[in-house]
């Protein structure tokens, strides 16, 4: 069930690409981020209010969950939203492909997770799949400076990053929804009070397509796709889980193809395959 979840929260992360470049069109990015985050929160008021929501605050926590709520949502979203004003979906998608490296080194250092060899074999093989599936990057109509928006969207892993260490070391005591509400809240309020700067601009106009989408967003990514992805995390190793990471780009690229009308060829199927063996392969039991 664990890599049902990962998998499935993957997908739904991949979508999430899609969503933002073309509601970006319509809203200001700082809108459509508080709104996400706040659909979100309202969408966990009813659990929380019925009790549903389980945690075990131990003196200190409050440092751990601040840092938490800032490493993501709020940088990770403000780095990731301002890449994909630069970049296309799909490359934003590859640069993911920089996250399970970022996790298992991560997970060694600060968590003490040993990882078998083929676990490394495994994420150093999607990896290499996932740069294969970059070659491709150069400026276009939908991506008019690839390398600043790719840079930014490294930053936004590296916030990821710090984001599952610290949620592994939480969920001994604090629920998947707790963790996932916790963030909801942190990014309500920093994206709020970011929509009060000059940089906030609130929407002049109102466009039912992209706001069904933006509900999509806070409802079904924020809320699924996080909860699925901690639950997942607090039953397997974190250098594990990491390694589903790439299958984002993979999903990413046939999205963008599908909804985007990004070019999609033989090879990067090819190179998709290579990353789901390497996904594979670190997920492999060993004796």
């Amino acid at each position: 069930m664990p890599y049902l979840a990962l998998t499935l929260a993957m997908f739904l992360w991949s979508s999430a690409f899609i969503v933002l470049k073309y509601v970006f069109q319509f809203y200001h990015p700082l809108a459509v981020l508080f709104a996400r985050m706040l659909i979100a929160c309202l969408c966990l008021l009813p659990l929380a209010m019925s009790g549903r929501i389980r945690w075990r605050y131990r003196r200190g926590d409050w440092r751990w969950l601040l840092a938490m709520g800032l490493a993501e949502p709020c940088l990770y979203f403000l780095f990731e939203a301002n890449a994909l004003t630069h970049t296309s979906a799909s490359q934003a998608g590859v640069v993911t492909a920089t996250l399970p490296m970022l996790m298992a080194v991560g997970a060694s250092l600060f968590l003490g997770e040993r990882q078998p060899r083929q676990v490394w074999l495994g994420i150093a093989l999607s990896f290499a799949g996932v740069i294969w599936l970059s070659l491709d990057s150069r400026a276009g109509p939908g991506a008019p400076d690839p390398l600043l928006g790719n840079a930014l969207e490294f930053c936004a892993m590296v916030c990821a990053c710090g984001y599952v260490l610290i949620a592994k070391r939480l969920s001994t005591r604090y629920s998947p929804l707790a963790i996932t509400g916790i963030q909801a809240l942190a990014g309500s309020v920093w994206f709020g009070l970011a929509m009060l700067t000059p940089w906030g601009h609130w929407p002049e106009r109102w466009f039912l397509a992209p706001s069904l989408w933006v509900l999509y967003l806070g409802a079904v990514i924020t809320l699924g796709a996080y909860g699925l992805y901690t639950w997942a995390v607090s039953r397997i190793p974190v250098a594990r889980a990491g390694a589903f990471n790439n299958l984002i780009p993979v999903f990413t690229v046939l999205l963008a193809w599908l909804l985007l009308d990004e070019r999609f060829e033989a090879w990067q199927a090819l190179a998709g395959v290579l990353v789901f063996a390497g996904v594979w392969l670190s997920q492999r039991r060993t004796r």
